[in-house]
């Protein structure tokens, strides 16, 4: 008898961390999107989990000119005429 006066304030700090867990993930938009990742693996692109920024720079990479030169190749890489 006397272990519920340990296992009753025990039970209640846990359900104080369970409902602190949840209005934590409700408040930082855990539950946001659910549908979504079940979708996401039906794509090949994996353009869907990069953040927007990384999908911008991407796409100015692209579109912008090749600034960089053509790697020279080493001595002995090159292909007979």
């Amino acid at each position: 008898m006397s272990i519920l006066y340990l296992l009753i304030p025990l039970s209640l700090i846990l359900l104080g961390l369970a409902v602190w867990a949840f209005f934590w993930a409700v408040k930082h938009d855990q539950f946001e999107d659910l549908e979504g990742p079940a979708y996401r693996i039906l794509f090949d692109e994996d353009d869907n989990d990069r953040p927007p920024e990384q999908r911008q720079r991407r796409d100015e990479a692209q579109q912008a000119p090749g600034d960089a030169a053509p790697p020279n190749p080493a001595p002995g890489d090159e292909t007979p005429r």
